[in-house]
């Protein structure tokens, strides 16, 4: 089975099973997804919702994060990883929304990557989340899940993975299909040990046909 086919499989049985995947993070606008998606790095979608609620509390925009000491926001993502860094990308992201963008996450690609703490693949996932534009963020459950599929081969980064994507799956099943692979990493084709038993892809799936001998 070549990628084309595998790819035009894999739309068909997530279209069918799961129409309506979306993103795990809680947000109600904008710049929450945007705070949630860069404490998500190297940290679990289920323990920034703990962080996010409290945050959103006391700081519910970037008007009032830009005047919140570094002090203040790491207190209160003090939990999650790398706090002390997020910390610091959160005020300096807040800072310079209200400085260049009117106090609003930018619309477009270009201009989110120019914020701290947002590199390519936040931009994306805030892109294609929330601006429905057309986009595949690579985190490491898309990039492990799309290779031992057989989306992708040999990709030995993630901007190489979402560019081998980007050929594959047509433009208006992008974002939906990022999702698809996020889930079915976290749930099923997890990190230590895939769980091909209950895996309903092992039929196009590349690894499962190499463990089994096919």
């Amino acid at each position: 089975m070549n990628k084309k086919e595998r790819t035009k499989q894999f739309i068909l049985h997530f279209s069918e099973n799961m129409p309506d995947a979306k993103t795990e993070l809680d947000y109600k606008t904008v710049f929450e997804l945007t705070v949630a998606v860069i404490l998500s790095a190297q940290c679990t979608d289920k323990r920034v919702n703990i962080i996010t609620k409290k945050v959103f509390e006391e700081i519910p925009n970037a008007q009032v994060m830009a005047v919140s000491s570094i002090d203040a926001i790491f207190d209160l993502i003090k939990s999650c990883s790398y706090p002390r860094n997020k910390a610091k990308h959160l005020s300096g992201m807040a800072k310079m929304l209200i400085k260049d963008f009117d106090g609003k996450i930018p619309d477009n690609l270009e201009d989110l990557q120019k914020l701290p703490g947002v590199g390519r693949k936040t931009a994306n996932v805030v892109g294609s989340v929330y601006f429905d534009i057309p986009a595949m963020p690579v985190d490491t459950h898309v990039f492990r899940v799309s290779e031992r599929i057989g989306l992708t081969t040999k990709a030995k980064n993630p901007l190489q993975a979402e560019l081998q994507l980007l050929k594959l799956f047509p433009k208006s099943k992008l974002n939906i299909a990022h999702h698809w692979l996020i889930l079915h990493g976290r749930y099923v084709c997890k990190a230590r040990k895939p769980d091909c038993p209950h895996c309903r892809i092992t039929h196009i799936c590349k690894y499962y046909s190499k463990k089994i001998g096919c």
